[in-house]
Protein backbone atom coordinates (compact mmCIF):
# COMPACT_ATOMS: atom_id res chain seq x y z
CA UNK A 1 0.00 0.00 0.00
CA UNK A 2 1.33 3.24 -0.95
CA UNK A 3 2.48 6.05 1.61
CA UNK A 4 -0.11 8.32 0.23
CA UNK A 5 -3.52 5.97 0.73
CA UNK A 6 -2.00 5.78 4.84
CA UNK A 7 -2.54 9.47 5.34
CA UNK A 8 -5.15 10.76 2.63
CA UNK A 9 -8.79 11.21 3.93
CA UNK A 10 -11.91 11.71 1.51
CA UNK A 11 -13.44 15.02 1.90
CA UNK A 12 -16.99 12.51 3.06
CA UNK A 13 -14.78 10.51 5.73
CA UNK A 14 -13.90 13.72 6.87
CA UNK A 15 -16.71 15.17 7.46
CA UNK A 16 -18.36 11.98 9.02
CA UNK A 17 -15.33 11.95 11.50
CA UNK A 18 -16.09 15.46 12.13
CA UNK A 19 -20.04 15.52 12.75
CA UNK A 20 -19.49 12.42 14.96
CA UNK A 21 -16.48 13.62 17.19
CA UNK A 22 -19.31 16.24 17.83
CA UNK A 23 -22.11 14.06 18.21
CA UNK A 24 -20.44 12.13 20.91
CA UNK A 25 -18.89 15.32 22.53
CA UNK A 26 -22.94 16.65 22.97
CA UNK A 27 -23.89 12.95 24.43
CA UNK A 28 -21.07 13.13 26.88
CA UNK A 29 -22.25 16.90 27.74
CA UNK A 30 -25.56 15.72 28.17
CA UNK A 31 -25.02 12.77 30.42
CA UNK A 32 -22.40 14.02 32.42
CA UNK A 33 -25.06 16.88 32.59
CA UNK A 34 -27.66 14.69 34.01
CA UNK A 35 -25.67 12.02 35.60
CA UNK A 36 -24.03 15.61 37.88
CA UNK A 37 -20.22 16.38 38.63
CA UNK A 38 -19.27 13.15 40.00
CA UNK A 39 -19.18 12.03 36.21
CA UNK A 40 -15.46 12.79 35.93
CA UNK A 41 -14.40 12.83 39.45
CA UNK A 42 -11.90 10.09 39.99
CA UNK A 43 -13.45 8.98 43.90
CA UNK A 44 -13.06 5.41 43.13
CA UNK A 45 -11.61 2.50 41.32
CA UNK A 46 -14.94 2.10 39.96
CA UNK A 47 -15.06 6.04 38.98
CA UNK A 48 -11.46 5.85 37.08
CA UNK A 49 -12.69 2.56 34.91
CA UNK A 50 -15.61 4.05 33.29
CA UNK A 51 -13.80 7.45 33.01
CA UNK A 52 -11.45 5.38 30.58
CA UNK A 53 -14.15 3.44 28.97
CA UNK A 54 -16.36 6.38 27.93
CA UNK A 55 -12.77 8.00 26.47
CA UNK A 56 -12.30 4.91 24.65
CA UNK A 57 -16.07 4.37 23.28
CA UNK A 58 -16.14 7.78 21.96
CA UNK A 59 -12.88 7.18 20.42
CA UNK A 60 -13.96 4.34 18.39
CA UNK A 61 -16.87 5.86 17.86
CA UNK A 62 -14.96 8.42 15.83
CA UNK A 63 -12.54 7.35 14.20
CA UNK A 64 -13.57 3.71 13.72
CA UNK A 65 -15.35 2.61 10.47
CA UNK A 66 -17.28 -0.06 11.91
CA UNK A 67 -19.08 1.50 15.10
CA UNK A 68 -21.72 3.34 14.13
CA UNK A 69 -23.09 7.02 16.32
CA UNK A 70 -26.03 4.93 17.27
CA UNK A 71 -23.84 1.85 18.89
CA UNK A 72 -21.57 4.59 20.46
CA UNK A 73 -24.30 6.33 22.09
CA UNK A 74 -25.95 3.80 23.45
CA UNK A 75 -22.44 3.01 24.88
CA UNK A 76 -22.07 5.82 26.61
CA UNK A 77 -25.24 6.11 27.69
CA UNK A 78 -25.04 2.06 29.11
CA UNK A 79 -21.86 3.12 30.88
CA UNK A 80 -23.59 6.37 32.07
CA UNK A 81 -26.54 4.58 33.41
CA UNK A 82 -23.83 2.02 35.21
CA UNK A 83 -22.30 4.58 36.98
CA UNK A 84 -25.46 6.08 38.57
CA UNK A 85 -26.02 1.60 39.40
CA UNK A 86 -23.42 1.67 41.22
CA UNK A 87 -23.08 5.28 42.86
CA UNK A 88 -26.48 4.16 44.39
CA UNK A 89 -25.47 1.08 45.50
CA UNK A 90 -22.77 2.02 47.31
CA UNK A 91 -24.85 4.63 48.89
CA UNK A 92 -27.10 2.04 50.14
CA UNK A 93 -24.49 -1.07 50.92
CA UNK A 94 -21.37 -1.06 52.99
CA UNK A 95 -20.66 -4.08 51.00
CA UNK A 96 -20.59 -2.57 47.39
CA UNK A 97 -18.71 0.34 48.91
CA UNK A 98 -16.19 -1.81 50.19
CA UNK A 99 -15.95 -3.67 46.57
CA UNK A 100 -16.01 -0.79 45.12
CA UNK A 101 -13.89 1.95 46.36
CA UNK A 102 -10.64 1.94 47.84
CA UNK A 103 -9.94 2.19 51.91
CA UNK A 104 -7.92 5.40 52.96
CA UNK A 105 -5.02 4.18 54.71
CA UNK A 106 -3.04 5.87 58.04
CA UNK A 107 0.53 6.31 56.42
CA UNK A 108 1.81 8.71 59.16
CA UNK A 109 0.77 9.27 62.68
CA UNK A 110 0.92 11.90 65.29
CA UNK A 111 4.02 14.02 65.44
CA UNK A 112 5.64 12.56 62.13
CA UNK A 113 5.97 8.47 63.09
CA UNK A 114 6.28 6.45 59.57
CA UNK A 115 3.87 3.69 59.71
CA UNK A 116 5.78 1.65 56.88
CA UNK A 117 4.07 -0.98 56.45
CA UNK A 118 0.98 1.36 55.41
CA UNK A 119 3.40 3.29 53.50
CA UNK A 120 4.21 -0.22 51.10
CA UNK A 121 0.40 -1.16 50.95
CA UNK A 122 -0.20 2.68 49.80
CA UNK A 123 3.46 2.37 47.25
CA UNK A 124 4.55 5.91 48.95
CA UNK A 125 7.87 7.08 49.99
CA UNK A 126 9.26 9.19 52.77
CA UNK A 127 10.16 11.41 49.81
CA UNK A 128 6.53 11.46 48.98
CA UNK A 129 5.72 12.33 52.14
CA UNK A 130 8.02 15.17 52.75
CA UNK A 131 7.10 16.48 50.14
CA UNK A 132 3.60 16.30 50.76
CA UNK A 133 4.35 17.94 54.11
CA UNK A 134 6.02 20.87 52.29
CA UNK A 135 2.89 21.35 49.87
CA UNK A 136 0.53 21.54 53.35
CA UNK A 137 2.86 24.17 54.97
CA UNK A 138 3.54 21.74 57.33
CA UNK A 139 6.92 23.79 59.71
CA UNK A 140 7.81 21.05 61.93
CA UNK A 141 6.31 17.37 62.51
CA UNK A 142 4.81 18.38 65.75
CA UNK A 143 2.30 19.88 63.81
CA UNK A 144 1.20 16.34 61.88
CA UNK A 145 -2.01 14.93 62.99
CA UNK A 146 -2.48 12.38 60.93
CA UNK A 147 -1.61 11.61 57.07
CA UNK A 148 -4.00 9.72 55.65
CA UNK A 149 -3.94 8.40 51.85
CA UNK A 150 -7.54 8.42 50.21
CA UNK A 151 -8.95 5.91 48.15
CA UNK A 152 -8.70 8.46 45.16
CA UNK A 153 -4.87 8.32 45.64
CA UNK A 154 -4.49 12.09 46.86
CA UNK A 155 -2.94 12.47 50.05
CA UNK A 156 -4.31 14.62 53.18
CA UNK A 157 -2.46 16.35 56.06
CA UNK A 158 -4.62 16.44 59.49
CA UNK A 159 -2.20 19.24 61.41
CA UNK A 160 -2.86 21.06 64.36
CA UNK A 161 -0.97 23.62 66.40
CA UNK A 162 -2.67 22.83 69.76
CA UNK A 163 -3.15 19.42 71.09
CA UNK A 164 -6.49 18.85 70.55
CA UNK A 165 -7.52 15.47 68.92
CA UNK A 166 -8.16 14.65 65.76
CA UNK A 167 -12.32 14.30 65.43
CA UNK A 168 -13.16 10.91 65.41
CA UNK A 169 -15.74 11.03 62.53
CA UNK A 170 -12.52 12.32 59.95
CA UNK A 171 -10.88 8.93 60.59
CA UNK A 172 -13.59 6.96 60.06
CA UNK A 173 -13.00 3.72 57.61
CA UNK A 174 -9.58 5.03 57.19
CA UNK A 175 -7.10 2.03 57.65
CA UNK A 176 -5.18 1.42 61.07
CA UNK A 177 -6.48 4.71 62.26
CA UNK A 178 -7.19 2.53 65.53
CA UNK A 179 -3.35 1.01 66.72
CA UNK A 180 -3.59 -0.97 69.91
CA UNK A 181 -3.05 2.21 72.24
CA UNK A 182 -6.87 3.32 71.22
CA UNK A 183 -7.82 6.22 69.04
CA UNK A 184 -6.49 9.11 71.29
CA UNK A 185 -3.38 7.43 70.49
CA UNK A 186 -2.90 7.99 67.18
CA UNK A 187 -5.18 11.60 67.59
CA UNK A 188 -2.92 13.00 69.80
CA UNK A 189 0.71 14.78 69.08
CA UNK A 190 3.68 12.60 69.60
CA UNK A 191 5.14 13.18 73.39
CA UNK A 192 8.70 14.86 72.49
Amino acid sequence: MPFDDLIRIAPGELLTVVATALAMYAVVLACARLAGVRSFAEMSNFDIAITIAIGSTIATTVVADSPALSRGIAGIVALYALQLAASALRGRYRLAEMVLDNRPILVMGPGGRLLPSNMAVARITEDDLRATLRSANVHNLTQVQAVIMEGTGDIHVLRSDSDAPVDRWLLQGVRDYEPRGGLDAVCRPAER
